[in-house]
């Protein structure tokens, strides 16, 4: 199903209950943010404010909840499009041995022609206004967290060319206001438009950008895509939509756009100019990205409906609405994965606490020994997921959507001494935890159910879980450091625990985790997660969360061997916050992301006047303990 612009998805929003127009002024400085930060975290719905102090009215939270991003991509279940992509590459890779049979498929063919992009002639309802003296501040641009650079456009549609092959890559990269015509664009070195720059600063040239706001909202999708290179983001829109992507010539700059977009800023990057000190950014792992040097966009000229909406999204501590924009990746590139690399795939779980690349578990069917260990190698090889960070295999033999009854399985068939996979490789660069930048350790686990020749005994092992020999008063006092302790996770044959500590020397985990596994208590503990004193580890996914955030996973792990073949071997985490003083860290560490308290008195004060119905506090204050001195670099102690 194809949107003919933004409005009309607007329209089926409200139509389905999922939309709420909220007429009083907010201001798109922090309070915004602050609302929707309630209305995501309690499956809230869309937000249109439609008083910003400007021209222009914005939509958020959009595609923030499963119904609404099959919405978006005009299905019903995210499933539907794969399943239409391993149809459709069953039917053009399938052998054809008549002509008959090859005749049939040539109405296949011109359907795909049908979504195929298309350049027409004249000008689109992007064009309907056209501003040559462009003003950024003229739209409702966010400053979203309080320790932000400034303002920034956070769901632009960014389009640039190679200039050699005139390929073209759409992709979304925040982008820091600086002035009333110039922003930064932040893409990372891994991605493609990084390589079109790269290419126009060999050749000297200045390289048109043109952004595209609003539309379809499978076009903001299709630039989120994990596409291969050569791959057009906007066939991929077309097969989704069923229809084609119209494009039309920018006004300034030598590069096309969607023609039903609402809003678009064209202008040029000359890479021969000085970077931009862009940032801090409250990001999707849920810490401030820390400041970088980025290329300068000058703008040329603004373009828009007349009826233009703004499109905008927060990121920020999951769950937040990116995290179902990373759903319908998980689910949509399924079919190819395992069409073309995996075929032993089933099924693939990003959990939100992971926030995309820390963490990943994946389901195969499993028939020989060995195969858990050639699928994590082969996905690692893969893309975007090269980027993750940890990965448990499971097999056809657990439910990967039952959380409880997945954990008891990863726990009942993972051996850390022998199903464990540790190695380093790229990593994202908003991964914080890496000693260095972009480069990190990796891991694996396969908790699959083994065959013989993959036990290190003869037989599985067995654990008698017992969270009451585990005494928190009986460790302090031997151990004052370890302030809080949760070992409700083995009462359901978890075997997991987590410990808080207050770090006060070098070396302190290793110490503590010699000590506590020479006592009997602790060889039920397969798995033993420390995290800092002030993190509430009674909530499991918050822990989950922090740990995979602040892990570099080489770095920071510890395998105990077992004695003996009929002893449980222990893998042991540090997922504290690293300093220089203890842990000889030489980076800064981001902050985790909270509303201040003035935002937070503001919106607390309009919230009846908004129609959002009843109160819901700010979830700021459910981390506001957490919250480091330092601001979006965290003070050392």
């Amino acid at each position: 199903m194809a949107y003919k612009n933004l409005k009309a998805f607007i329209d089926a929003l409200e139509k389905e209950g999922e939309l709420v127009r909220i007429t009083q002024y907010v201001n798109p400085i922090l309070e915004i943010t602050e609302i929707t930060d309630r209305i995501s975290k309690n499956n809230g719905p869309a937000l249109l404010f439609e008083n910003t102090g400007t021209g222009f009215p914005l939509l958020i939270n959009s595609m923030g909840s499963y119904k609404r991003m099959c919405m978006a991509l005009g299905v019903k279940d995210m499933d539907e499009i794969s399943k239409d992509i391993e149809s459709l590459f069953k039917e053009m890779t399938s052998p054809k041995d008549s002509i008959l049979e090859k005749l049939k498929m040539l109405p296949k063919l011109g359907r795909i022609a049908s979504w195929m992009p298309k350049v027409i002639s004249g000008k689109g309802s992007c064009q309907e206004v056209i501003n040559l003296q462009p003003d950024l501040f003229s739209l409702p641009i966010m400053k979203c967290w309080p320790e932000d650079g400034g303002p920034f456009i956070t769901l632009p549609v960014i389009h640039t060319q190679d200039p050699t092959t005139g390929n073209r890559n759409v992709g979304m990269y925040r982008m820091q206001i600086f002035e009333k015509n110039l922003t930064a664009l932040h893409w990372h070195r891994h991605k493609v438009s990084a390589r079109h720059f790269e290419e126009y600063k060999k050749l000297g040239k200045k390289m048109p950008v043109a952004v595209a706001l609003g539309g379809d909202p499978v076009y903001t999708y299709a630039a989120t895509a994990p596409l291969p290179d050569g791959i057009d983001e906007y066939m991929l829109a077309g097969f989704i939509r069923k229809q084609k992507v119209e494009l039309v010539q920018c006004i300034t700059q030598d590069i096309q756009v969607p023609a039903d977009a609402d809003i678009i800023i064209e202008g040029y990057v000359d890479p021969q100019e000085e970077l931009i000190w862009e940032g801090p950014f409250g990001d999707h792992t849920g810490y401030y990205s820390l400041p970088d040097w980025y290329p300068r966009f000058h703008v040329t000229c603004i373009t828009h409906r007349k009826d233009a909406v703004y499109p905008s999204t927060i990121v920020g501590i999951p769950p937040q609405e990116d995290a179902w924009i990373g759903k319908a990746t998980e689910r949509i590139f399924l079919a190819p994965i395992k069409m073309t690399m995996v075929p032993e795939i089933m099924d693939m779980e990003l959990p939100i606490e992971g926030v995309f690349h820390n963490l990943a578990i994946v389901q195969i069917e499993k028939t020989y020994p060995g195969q858990a260990l050639k699928v994590m190698n082969s996905l690692w090889g893969a893309g975007q997921m090269m980027f993750t960070k940890m990965m448990v295999i499971v097999d056809q033999h657990t439910d990967i959507r039952n959380t409880a009854e997945l954990a008891k399985y990863v726990s009942k068939h993972f051996d850390p001494q022998q199903d464990l996979v540790v190695s380093q490789g790229p990593t994202d660069v908003l991964d914080h935890s890496c000693s260095k930048m972009a480069f990190g350790g990796k891991l694996g686990i396969d908790a699959t159910r083994k065959f013989p020749e993959e036990l290190r005994g003869n037989e599985p092992l067995n654990i008698n879980y017992d969270s009451e020999s585990i005494q928190l008063k009986a460790l302090q006092s031997e151990f004052p450091e370890i302030i809080t302790i949760n070992t409700n996770l083995l009462k359901s044959e978890i075997s997991l625990v987590f410990i808080g500590i207050e770090k006060t020397r070098p070396n302190q985990v290793p110490e503590i985790t010699a000590a506590l596994f020479a006592k009997p208590e602790f060889n039920q503990v397969k798995v033993l997660i420390f995290l800092d004193s002030n993190i509430d580890i009674s909530h499991v996914g918050d822990a989950l969360w922090r740990f995979s955030n602040n892990t570099d996973v080489k770095r920071d792990h510890i395998l105990i061997s077992a004695k003996n073949n009929d002893l449980n071997a222990h893998l042991v985490l540090d997922g504290t916050r690293k300093t220089r003083a203890l842990d000889g860290f030489q980076r800064d560490w981001p902050n985790i992301l909270i509303s201040d308290a003035p935002t937070i008195e503001s919106v607390d004060k309009l919230w009846d006047s908004l129609g959002l119905g009843t109160f819901i506090p700010s979830p700021s204050l459910r981390y506001k303990k957490q919250y480091e001195t330092g601001g979006a670099v965290v003070l050392e102690n």
